[in-house]
């Protein structure tokens, strides 16, 4: 197991001690949030994305030394294990196990098979081995009632030599890094594809090589060859990889004949055998880099919406936009409990105004509405402006909030368990509101690929996507913390520790028995361990509890800490908790112990400083122009106010109020050069662009932040 602590710790330049202290943790069950929050004496103080780094690699570390043992017997069992061969092994990575594994492994019948069933094995040998003078006489001893002549008998050797040359590592490692090097990938439009392909017009005569190509061509190249839009074809200097592999085997004693067929038989195992494999071992290389990236910028964009400023202490109403049907109108009180739904009429066809506007001041007055939340959808920009002339008497600000997955939400069976009594245009409108009044809270019961952030989610590795944005709204849930008193089952589930058949019990033992007055509570919901009330009562809060410490981010392991400090000071803990006074003046030398030290005491002293903190900011609006509805009202050289919606890897998408969103490329987000995106701009950040192309047949739109 030492190895495995160097190999990790080399890889991610870490120290092996903490690598082997993070995996005792791992595999004893702590969370990842637990251990980077109350373990960082025992790491170093790991982050979260370090920890899972190492969870991530120690897991495909030992995959491979299962397989690498499957493989060991499966040669043993054949009788061929040697000393060098075991050796290779256990050094090998596994791209090149797999390559030893090869001539070991169970075939489907070959051609190969054939010849060798008809006993031309020998002569292949013969043949491989130089020491034939007269090929075609030799060949003639094979001939029988299966191998009609001489070229029967050579074709069916040159079968097995071409499989045998297959089955060499160092064959395969000469191609695999010559095709490497040089692949070039190439698309094409498919022929009469020249309209359906238009959004894929960058690629209809594309060019470059397999190693070097962006991650978002490639997924979208593939995605288009999967439709039947583009041609693919992958090119590499095949005359010349040729040679190289029947230098390999050609020996100066091998006669002119011989030689050619050891040369022809190269050239068949390397077109029909060896570049097919390691072609699709490239492609499969190029997605899982293309896929990779693609996951990051899909996981950071979701942690930007996912963290994105709260509107604490508000009633909102709700408006979802719509045309012909009206606008569902929902009122929420600060905690997101519905108070009022119905529909108003400001937009066409009906252009109610005055109705809307009577309506809304009585709603406003009435439940005393602190701000309105407009759905980003169709007629927004209409009602916007319906809802920006109207008279309020008081202040009331007005957000237009991204209703990406909304409809999705109102659809699913959390939001029908929520509002059995209402249809999916009141919870949609709901969703919204809440958005607004704490967006982590709602974007948690929604799957993270419906919120409208990230590119190509549907053609990456499913499985990895959805480890990686797991793991995102994790961190997200457990850096702010919870309620246990008000939170939905789906946020708690993500809370460390707890998970959904927990969390379905907190909130049933909740609904029994009323508000939990202290963490330790907790501990009599069925199935709350001891082990899983410690990963988790960190990350929980209780706002009014019987203890102020139970609203902070301090583990109870560490109330005790607490309590000598304030005792030391001459004063209570309430009194202590929010005096930078105190607290400054505690000299936390004389709190250390073999298990707490100075990352974890000065941890402590930042949550008494601030209890109850949100870490997250607060929300603000945009100012879209309200002249400005449409892509058509759009002129090049103007300035406008958007809002960031959704980041890739060749820019940023900002919504400016007209529908589509505009694009600013990468080259124009900045005056110095960057390598992302998110060196520049956030999700949810108002921005300021300029217009430097209008695309009305494509309907895009192409801005700039430079000199704005």
């Amino acid at each position: 197991m030492t190895d495995i602590y160097h190999d990790i710790a080399s890889r991610l330049n870490l120290k092996p001690d903490r690598v082997e202290a993070t995996m005792a943790l791992l595999d004893d069950g702590a969370t990842i949030p637990f251990i980077s929050r109350y373990r960082k004496e025992r790491t170093g103080g790991m982050n979260e994305v370090e920890i899972h780094a190492v969870m991530t690699l120690a897991t495909e570390i030992r995959e491979l030394e299962k397989r690498k043992d499957f493989v060991c017997k499966a040669i043993v069992a054949a009788g061929a294990m040697t000393p060098e061969l075991e050796e290779r092994i256990a050094a090998a990575d596994a791209t090149t196990l797999e390559d030893l594994y090869l001539p070991f492994k169970p075939k489907r019948r070959t051609r190969a098979t054939a010849a060798r069933e008809r006993g031309l094995e020998p002569l292949a040998k013969m043949i491989m081995s130089g020491n034939v003078r007269d090929i075609r006489s030799t060949a003639g001893k094979y001939v029988g009632a299966e191998v009609e002549d001489a070229d029967a008998a050579i074709a069916g050797a040159s079968d097995i030599i071409a499989e045998w040359i297959s089955e060499q590592q160092r064959t395969r490692n000469a191609v695999r890094s010559r095709c490497r090097r040089a692949g070039v990938l190439k698309s094409t439009v498919a022929k009469g594809k020249q309209d359906e392909a238009r959004n894929y017009r960058v690629y209809f005569d594309y060019s470059t090589r397999l190693s070097r190509i962006p991650s978002h061509s490639y997924l979208a190249i593939r995605r288009a060859e999967r439709e039947g839009l583009l041609k693919v074809i992958f090119e590499v200097p095949d005359d010349e990889i040729i040679d190289v592999v029947s230098h390999q085997y050609i020996k100066p004693n091998m006669s002119r004949e011989v030689a050619e067929i050891v040369g022809r038989a190269a050239a068949d195992a390397y077109k029909r055998l060896i570049r097919p494999s390691i072609e699709n071992e490239l492609a499969s290389e190029a997605k899982d880099r293309a896929d990779k990236e693609a996951i990051g910028m899909f996981s950071d964009n979701a942690r930007q919406l996912l963290l994105a400023p709260p509107l604490h202490h508000k009633t909102v109403l709700a408006v979802d936009p719509g045309y012909r049907t009206g606008c569902k109108i929902v009122c929420l009180d600060p905690q997101g409990n519905l108070l009022y739904h119905g529909v108003i009429y400001p937009t066409p066809p009906q252009s109610d105004i005055v109705g809307t506007t009577r309506t809304l001041q009585r709603l406003v007055s009435t439940y005393s509405v602190d701000a309105i939340a407009l759905g980003n959808g169709t007629a927004s920009r209409d009602t916007e402006k319906v809802l920006r002339s109207i008279d309020f008497r008081k202040p009331v600000e007005i957000f237009v909030v991204n209703e990406n997955g909304a409809s999705v939400y109102s659809a699913s069976d959390v939001a029908r368990e929520e509002f059995p009594q209402h249809d999916v245009t009141v919870r949609g409108a709901v969703s919204i509101g809440r958005r607004l009044i704490d967006p982590l809270a709602e974007l948690v019961k929604i799957d993270p690929k419906s919120i409208g952030v990230g590119q190509y989610q549907h053609d990456v590795n499913q499985t990895a996507l959805h480890d990686a944005l797991d793991f995102t709204v994790t961190s997200c849930v457990n850096t702010v913390g919870v309620n246990i008193n008000t939170a939905s089952r789906q946020l708690l589930a993500y809370v460390a520790g707890i998970g959904p058949q927990l969390a379905s019990n907190i909130v049933a033992y909740r609904a029994e028995h009323g508000d939990f007055h202290k963490k330790s509570d907790v501990m009599n919901v069925p199935r709350m361990g001891a082990k899983a009330f410690a990963q988790s009562a960190g990350f929980m809060r209780i706002p009014d509890g019987k203890s102020k410490l139970d609203n902070t981010g301090v583990h109870p392991e560490s109330y005790h800490i607490v309590e000598r400090m304030a005792g030391d000071l001459g004063v209570d803990v309430e009194t202590m908790i929010g005096s930078a006074e105190l607290l400054n003046s505690v000299d936390l030398s004389a709190y250390e112990s073999d298990t707490v030290g100075q990352a974890t005491l000065r941890d402590i002293v930042a949550e008494l400083l601030k209890p109850g903190h949100d870490p997250r900011t607060e929300a603000e609006s945009a100012s879209f122009d309200p002249d400005l509805k449409e892509l058509e009202d759009i002129a090049e050289g103007i300035v406008l106010e958007g809002v960031v919606n959704n980041i890739t890897a060749f820019g940023a998408f900002v919504d400016v109020g007209v529908h589509e969103s505009g694009l600013v490329h990468i080259s124009q987000l900045s005056q110095r050069r960057v390598s992302s995106p998110s060196e520049v701009v956030k999700i949810n950040q108002i921005v300021k662009v300029k217009v430097i192309g209008v695309d009305l047949e494509r309907r895009r739109l192409s801005l700039s932040m430079k000199d704005v």
